[in-house]
């Protein structure tokens, strides 16, 4: 990309395409999150759980995110490493309130950062601390410390306290997202 590539970029001329990979276990607020985003008409009122994975599109200061929200159950998770390659970012989505399966959450991003489509790439990770609006949700700060997220040294990654359903949190994480890809697009072209 040229000077005046990266510069209508920046100056919110030109649109980027980019793919973000939208995953956690299952009934964490994936599908949720994701529907928060879209435009005013393509929102979903009733949301159902994902079986194998959806398509949705969305817009971000002149990001235009395409969002594989990937489903959480046990049997669908081997699927998540074939989208890795091709994605520009990854949003991680974390039921605050379900202590019982963290452990299980850590094992999938011990398992997300070794592959070999991850591993080697400055891929960032937008982490939601969904439901925090429940009675037994940890903090950001426990889930973080839970899942040793301090150790990523070379990845950016950011964590955001969230409640999906009244998209509190929401936008800072998203924002966060945004420009962490406007920085590698401009890095790589």
């Amino acid at each position: 990309m040229g000077l005046f590539g990266k510069l209508a970029l920046i100056l919110g001329i030109r649109k980027k395409e980019v793919n973000v990979l939208v995953i956690g276990l299952n009934n964490s607020g994936k599908s949720t999150v994701v529907n928060h985003f879209k435009a005013e008409d393509d929102k979903t009122e009733e949301i159902v759980p994902t079986v194998g994975f959806n398509v949705e599109k969305f817009q971000n200061q002149n990001l235009s995110f395409t969002a594989f929200d990937m489903s959480g159950h046990g049997r669908y998770r081997d699927l998540w490493e074939h989208y890795y390659k091709d994605c520009h970012g990854i949003i991680f989505v974390i039921d605050s309130s379900d202590r019982l399966r963290l452990v299980v959450v850590k094992d999938e991003l011990d398992t997300l950062l070794q592959h070999p489509d991850v591993c080697n790439r400055k891929l960032p990770i937008l982490f939601y601390a969904n439901k925090m609006d429940c009675k037994d949700a940890l903090s950001s700060v426990k889930i973080a410390a839970g899942l040793g997220l301090d150790k990523i040294m070379d990845k950016p990654w950011h964590i955001s306290a969230s409640n999906a359903i009244t998209g509190e949190g929401l936008q800072e994480g998203v924002e966060w997202l945004t420009q962490q890809i406007r920085e590698i697009i401009m890095r790589t072209n």
